[in-house]
């Protein structure tokens, strides 16, 4: 870890999935801390539970055990609408399927969690940042076009600068180039290392990706939901 101080830290997750005949334990007393400017990987074999301690980490799914707290505050003793509100302005997540609307146009799914969070919606104010920020994902020239007009490394451009949108304190990434070819995935790899270096954003990554764990301050290595 850095020395810029504990930005999230997880306690003792446990967390398990039961069906009628069995109960898989996926995470078994996870302890894990991210500093604040880190970029950290997390990495081993499919099953290992780390996109489920990615979930848990970002909000998104609940543990049955332990505490996750991102900037002093458990964000599991929270209501679901207080952590959905933590998950959209302290929270980024890029995935690999980049989950954008087919509907909307680059520059719109970039706004969409800058919409949900505004109470003003200032919609020339919202435009202007979210252009400035496909620009410096070098896409300012497609703001108009919808995904399909896009290529996947463009797709997942726009998906990078719609995570930027409100300023997280920390991005959770799940695979961000396993649906890319390997020189797309480099310029993806750079894009978040230039990020990280002249934002000073926070990274967790999971990845099989051999690039993102060379590039990280850190890697986690995991296996059978726990850490090795």
């Amino acid at each position: 870890m850095n020395s810029k101080g504990l930005l999230l830290e997880a306690v003792n997750i446990h967390k398990s999935y039961r069906s009628a005949d069995a109960t898989l334990h996926v995470l078994k007393g996870i302890d894990v801390g991210i500093a604040d400017g880190e970029i950290v990987s997390m990495v081993g074999p499919s099953g290992a539970g780390k996109s489920t301690l990615l979930h848990i980490l970002g909000g998104l799914d609940v543990p049955e055990k332990g505490t996750v707290t991102l900037q002093g505050e458990d964000i599991y003793s929270l209501n679901d609408a207080k952590r959905a509100k933590i998950r959209n302005g302290k929270i980024g997540f890029i995935f690999q399927f980049y989950h954008l609307i087919q509907e909307f146009t680059a520059l719109e799914n970039v706004l969409l969690p800058a919409l949900i969070k505004s109470d003003e919606r200032d919609s020339t104010r919202l435009a202007s940042k979210g252009k400035a920020l496909l620009k410096q994902v070098g896409l300012e020239k497609r703001s108009a076009h919808k995904p399909y007009q896009l290529s996947g490394g463009e797709q997942q451009r726009v998906a990078i600068a719609r995570a930027l949108i409100n300023q997280p304190a920390i991005i959770f990434c799940d695979e961000p180039t396993g649906n890319l070819d390997s020189q797309t995935g480099k310029e993806i790899i750079g894009l978040l290392k230039d990020l990280n270096t002249h934002n000073s954003q926070t990274f967790v990554i999971v990845t099989h990706d051999k690039e993102i764990a060379r590039l990280s301050h850190r890697t986690i290595h995991m296996q059978d939901g726990r850490l090795v």
